[in-house]
Order: structure tokens, then C-alpha cells, then sequence
């Protein structure tokens, strides 16, 4: 694999986008679980942006901050020390995510499961991180396959639709996880192939991340 398609591949299934990439899924497949029409409606759009910056735009900006306060060595963060400020961060803003998805009840509890999932998820790769490096990537993608497995579930009748051509092409949920499971595999593949981890970082990452989705769905 190039380096330039491994670091597509790197930003691509970047964690932080993780909760934002599942929301936008759940939404186009049942938008009526959100109280809206379509991915269009307003409150829809609303919601999205609010995810997306909270779980994206604040955590990276403060972990940005933190390279030229000399508190991290590294944007890429080689040095799993580095990594343990960006967590915290990230962990503050996914809680707070989550309290207001559980107060709020405008999201289905399909969603508050991967949010929850995401946060211990989180947290247990902080802790882990002491220890040894472990692939936030992998934790993310793996979670997010798990989700989906949870989606095919739970809305076994469910489809993605998708425009083209001027109709709309309903893909089944199945399919929908068969292409995310691949697209875990080459995300994995394109940290391997930076050098950013080794394997053992990938399979510890992909099991965190699928342990952290199914505990949240005993305890939700």
C-alpha cells in the first residue's frame, strides 16, 4: 500500500469521526427514529453539526493547542505518552455527549449505545495506553463494525437507501456491514503500512472496540 492511500485511508477512519459516521448511517437508514424526514430536515442537520463538533472540531482543536503549548511532541503522536492528553480530552467531551443524549431523548437508544460504547471504549484505551500502544484507530472502526452488527439486529428490516441515477438504490444492512468490516481491515492495513503500530496494537484495538460496543448494549 502507498503512503499517500494509507494516510487517506489514516484520516479517513480517523476515531474522532467515528460517532459522526454512525449517526449520519442511523439517520439514513431510519430518519423517523430521529423525529425527522430525512437527512435534509433541519433538526437533522442541527444534530449532526452539534455531533460533529463535539466529538470532532472541539477535541481536535484542543488537542492542536497542545502541540505549541509543548504539551505533546507530535500531532501524529509516535509516543503512546503523548496520547495521554488527547484522551482526556476527548473522554470529557464524549461524556458530556452522552449525559445530554440520555437527557435529551431525541435520539433513538441505538445511538446512546454507540455513543457509551465509544466513551468506555475511550477510556479503556487510556488505560491500556499506559501500558502499551494501542491502535485508537482500530478501537474506533471496530466498534463501529460491531454497531452495525447491533443495527442489522434491531432494524432487521431496514435499508440504506441510496440516489442514483434519479431513483434510490436500497443497499441491506448486511451489505452495509461487510463493507465497513472491509474498510476496518484497510484502515488497520494503512497504520500498519505507516508504521504508526504493530499488529498487536491493531488486534488489541479492534477488541477493545468491540468489547466497549457490547457492554454498552447490556448496561442500555
Amino acid at each position: 500500500m502507498s503512503r499517500s492511500i494509507a494516510h487517506f485511508l489514516s484520516y479517513l477512519g480517523h476515531p474522532l469521526l467515528v460517532l459522526s459516521y454512525m449517526l449520519l448511517l442511523l439517520m439514513a437508514t431510519n430518519p423517523f427514529a430521529f423525529g425527522v424526514s430525512s437527512l435534509a430536515d433541519q433538526k437533522a442537520v442541527v444534530l449532526a453539526l452539534s455531533v460533529f463538533g463535539t466529538t470532532f472540531l472541539i477535541p481536535g482543536l484542543g488537542v492542536a493547542l497542545m502541540k505549541p503549548l509543548g504539551l505533546i511532541k507530535s500531532l501524529q503522536m509516535e509516543d503512546k505518552m503523548d496520547r495521554t492528553g488527547p484522551y482526556i480530552i476527548c473522554g470529557v467531551f464524549y461524556l458530556w455527549l452522552f449525559k445530554n443524549l440520555l437527557s435529551g431523548g431525541y435520539t433513538p437508544v441505538l445511538y446512546s449505545k454507540f455513543v457509551l460504547g465509544a466513551t468506555i471504549g475511550l477510556f479503556l484505551s487510556f488505560f491500556i495506553n499506559i501500558f502499551t500502544k494501542i491502535s485508537a484507530h482500530a478501537v474506533g472502526m471496530g466498534g463501529m463494525a460491531v454497531m452495525v452488527l447491533l443495527m442489522v439486529l434491531q432494524w432487521s428490516n431496514a435499508a440504506l437507501p441510496l440516489p442514483m441515477f434519479g431513483g434510490v438504490l436500497e443497499i441491506n444492512l448486511l451489505s452495509v456491514m461487510a463493507v465497513i468490516i472491509l474498510l476496518a481491515g484497510l484502515v488497520g492495513t494503512a497504520r500498519l503500512a505507516l508504521k504508526a503500530h504493530e499488529p498487536p496494537d491493531l488486534y488489541l484495538g479492534y477488541a477493545v472496540g468491540i468489547a466497549s460496543v457490547l457492554l454498552a448494549n447490556v448496561i442500555l
